[in-house]
């Protein structure tokens, strides 16, 4: 039974809520992530997920649809848009003692990528992802080798 922990020493890469979807689609590019926790003074507050960007972003279909019209004339534009109000509200979360099997039958059983690791007042320690899963299936299967 591996332990969720020893994945948590990385650094992990956060938003807060009033930071814009621009700004956080930047780093989420910039460090080839697809969750970002949301944490306002150490606490998860929500995650934003590729998903909530990609819906928050007008498609190329939309932008066409408006045949070249100035997109920032109905006011909407991503440098005014805020994390908060496309973020994922209802987080999973687990706690740091969890083994990683449990983290990942979370992760299958509810369908997303990645799950906050937090301490019982919410603060937030870490984010096991499914590539942390994979990594230690690898690592697994390479020791019975």
């Amino acid at each position: 039974m591996q332990p969720v922990r020893p994945l948590l020493a990385r650094t992990l890469v956060t938003v807060k809520p009033l930071d814009t979807i621009a700004h956080a689609r930047k780093l989420a590019v910039q460090h080839r992530i697809n969750q970002l926790p949301v944490v306002q003074k150490g606490k998860l507050v929500g995650i934003l997920t590729d998903r909530d960007l990609r819906d928050a972003f007008p498609s190329v279909f939309d932008e066409a649809a408006h045949d070249g019209a100035d997109k920032h004339a109905s006011g909407w534009s991503p440098d005014h848009v805020h994390v908060e109000s496309v973020m994922t509200r209802d987080v999973h979360t687990l706690a740091p003692d969890i083994s990683l099997a449990d983290a990942a039958r979370l992760m299958r059983g509810q369908r997303i990528g990645a799950v906050p690791i937090v301490e019982a007042d919410g603060t937030l320690l870490g984010l096991v992802t499914r590539s942390d899963v994979l990594d230690a299936y690898v690592q697994l299967d390479a020791r019975r080798g």
